[in-house]
């Protein structure tokens, strides 16, 4: 058994409510997220990916901090932060957002959950948006209070896990819809659950709402799931590449506008609504962009992992884009990869070259989700 003390980066980095319950079931080995330890490794990433799409996983990550919104004008106040119209966002329900800065470069892209007419709370990738909100909200003249709350959650993933669900909350939980979000209770163990992942598969979060109680949520979780073949894994760059999904500061950072990434349908600038980005990206619609993600085939030896740095793209011996995120699919038997390349070079069907660490290897433009392009799996439908 690991001594979970033998873990350090130090003080300044957070343990999660689940971190000792991580290590007791065999997490090796963290990386750091949102300043808190993330676990990266519970044994063969091809078993956790397989676990994942067979039956089910349970994932640490409370490394998604909440930005908490509250007061009389917290609807208003979310909705400038976000170029994506809000307006029909029900009490309830969840979206998927992107959050701009005043040149239309992408600050987050979190899942924003309405709890209450004036209760929101921001899901976060890996970036500091509560003191971007907090610093917005100084000047804005609004009436918000902006905390980040105890709330810590734990992703309940794969084509088995509305089971696992149905084993802790009663037949009731399969009635929860896609992106819908409940509050309840497990043993006294507070709760909201929502129909949301970063997986691309059949899954759920569980927000807990009282960090004292992390380890005992783990191990009922674990314990509800063994009938079904849960196992305690990480989040899979196999699987979210496949689907692709996109990892803040590899596939995007400030520097990227949402339309180069093909977000059009996140950002509505018709709309009554002002938020911050807004001019900017009117401009950058209007001008065009120079550069576009798009996925790539490799050919070649499959690689041994996913990418550490950002590999060059090449075309006719000029470097034209860069490689952010590759791995080998053992399901589809290939290497893939999300890649951002001038838009000259972008089209479907186009040859080019990616220099990886073994040497240069053809590469060619696809059509990405590269699995499963219209998200039944994880919508249910």
């Amino acid at each position: 058994m690991t001594d979970a003390d033998s873990f350090g980066f130090g003080t300044q980095i957070r343990k999660s409510p689940y971190f000792d319950a991580t290590v007791r079931w065999g997490a090796k080995a963290f990386s750091v997220y949102n300043h808190m330890y993330i676990p990266r490794d519970f044994g063969d990433p091809e078993q956790n990916f397989w676990n994942l799409v067979n039956d089910a996983i349970l994932c640490d990550v409370a490394v998604e901090r909440q930005v908490e919104i509250t007061g009389p004008d917290a609807a208003k106040f979310v909705q400038t932060l976000t170029p994506r119209d809000l307006s029909k966002l029900a009490v309830g329900q969840c979206k998927y957002i992107l959050i701009t800065n005043a040149d239309g470069g992408i600050l987050n892209d979190p899942v924003l959950l309405r709890l209450g007419e004036n209760h929101f709370w921001i899901s976060l990738a890996d970036s500091d948006i509560l003191f971007w909100a907090q610093g917005v909200a100084v000047h804005a003249g609004l009436d918000v209070t902006i905390r980040e709350p105890d709330v810590s959650p734990l992703q309940l993933q794969g084509p088995k896990s509305g089971d696992v669900m149905k084993a802790l909350f009663g037949e009731s939980i399969s009635d929860l819809r896609y992106y819908w979000l409940r509050e309840v209770e497990l043993d006294g163990i507070p709760l909201i659950v929502s129909r949301t992942g970063w997986s691309s598969e059949l899954g759920y979060e569980l927000y807990l709402q009282d960090g004292s109680r992390g380890g005992e949520l783990w191990d009922k979780i674990i314990e509800a799931g063994e009938p079904f073949g849960l196992k305690p894994g990480h989040t899979s760059s196999i699987r979210r590449i496949e689907g692709g999904m996109l990892s803040y500061h590899a596939d995007m950072d400030i520097g990227t506008n949402p339309f180069e990434l093909g977000m059009d349908r996140f950002v509505d600038l018709d709309m009554d609504a002002d938020f911050i980005g807004k001019a900017a990206l009117t401009r950058i619609r209007a001008e065009g962009v120079t550069r576009k993600q798009v996925g790539l085939r490799i050919e070649g030896e499959r690689l041994s992992g996913p990418n550490t740095t950002f590999w060059p793209v090449v075309r006719a011996g000029e470097t034209i884009g860069k490689v952010t995120s590759a791995i080998y699919s053992p399901r589809l038997k290939q290497n893939i990869a999300l890649a951002m390349v001038s838009v000259e070079n972008a089209d479907i069907g186009t040859e080019l070259e990616v220099e990886i660490p073994a040497g240069v290897a053809r590469a060619s433009v696809v059509e990405k989700p590269f699995f499963d392009p219209k998200k039944k799996i994880a919508s249910g439908s």
